[in-house]
């Protein structure tokens, strides 16, 4: 088990390395390929009408007049270590990480990402319990009782929320529970530290509205896992040898299933830490998706740069420790 988790750790690493390759081509290297030369890109940071000389300053302060495997060995390093930046007598510590600073408000990318992450992993960690839990429990019913009244109810509801988009529902339950009806009240995001009880208040219908969205696709997967293992050989004897009922479905039918729901757990719960976009554009939440949409409408590359890496990193680690589920699920893994 040691020496698979040790392998996996440096899969892990590798893959981070090499997403980092690739994110920083697609923004530095790719605008050169484009056409795009070192002067426009500068430029960016200074803002209109700059002179040769500023041009040129900036272009040796940040590097982007050397050859691109020294820019991305920079980059890297300022990740790691953080970067020293002259602008003349004066220098500007870059801490880490360090990704760069924003071609708008030339404030370091990290502290402002830093500010919004607690939005995001507070909606993703409550919707992600929610989903889980309704959406197992589901899909577990509803595979006991097939072709009952419940299972097909189930089933149904689980099929509008799998169809029904994220903008749509969001904006639904906004108009029933906040305005038409005022059980929730819409209002800015509050730290779990500051009000632990106006901090749930405030993203319970983000919460149940994004976990409606994902619990009916478990529950489709639970019931369509747990049918396919009910019918197994092994199944039948443990029943047979008189266990009891809730042990046959618990540990032997649900554990069997559960492979596949870790592995959709592990990328949507990865994918959601980069930043829930359109729900936190829905419910004016300012984590990490809503400022990803501000820098892409703003066209401000170290900040892509920096949700980018950080949405990676998320998914990676995640998968991760889906991996790490997987031998303490299925002995099978373990066993290979």
């Amino acid at each position: 088990m040691f020496s698979y988790l040790i392998r996996r750790l440096i899969s892990a690493v590798i893959l981070l390395l090499i997403v980092s390759a690739v994110t920083f081509g697609i923004f530095f290297l790719l605008p050169k390929l484009a056409g795009q030369s070192t002067d426009q890109l500068a430029q960016q940071y200074i803002g209109k009408a700059p002179t040769p000389a500023d041009i040129a300053a900036v272009k040796k302060n940040l590097g982007l007049d050397k050859p691109v495997y020294e820019q991305y060995w920079d980059f890297l390093k300022g990740i790691f270590v953080g970067v020293d930046y002259r602008f003349g007598p004066e220098a500007a510590k870059c801490h880490v990480p360090c990704f760069g600073y924003s071609f708008k408000t030339h404030i370091e990318v990290w502290p402002e990402i830093q500010s919004r992450l607690p939005v995001t992993l507070s909606l993703a960690a409550g919707a992600a319990v929610l989903w889980v839990v309704s959406g197992v429990a589901t899909g577990v019913l509803s595979a006991l009782r097939p072709g009952s009244l419940f299972d097909r109810m189930a089933m149904g509801v689980a099929l509008a929320g799998v169809s029904l988009p994220m903008f749509f529902t969001g904006a639904l339950a906004l108009a029933l529970f906040t305005y038409q009806w005022p059980v929730f009240e819409r209002s800015d995001y509050i730290a779990l530290t500051e009000d632990p009880f106006g901090w749930a208040r405030t993203l319970v219908l983000p919460w149940v509205t994004l976990a409606f969205l994902y619990s009916a696709l478990y529950a489709r997967l639970t019931r369509a896992g747990m049918l396919e293992t009910l019918s197994e050989d092994y199944i039948r004897t443990a029943r047979a040898k008189g266990l009891r009922e809730r042990k046959v479905v618990v540990r032997h039918g649900l554990r069997a299933a559960l492979t596949p729901i870790i592995t959709v757990f592990g990328m949507d719960l990865g994918l959601l830490l980069g930043g829930a976009l359109i729900t936190e554009q829905v419910f004016s939440l300012k984590g990490v998706g809503a400022f990803a949409v501000e820098a892409i409408n703003a066209n401000d590359l170290p900040n892509i740069l920096g949700v980018t890496l950080l949405a990676a990193f998320f998914i990676v680690m995640c998968n991760l420790v889906v991996d790490v589920l997987y031998a303490a699920v299925d002995p099978r893994v373990r066993l290979s």
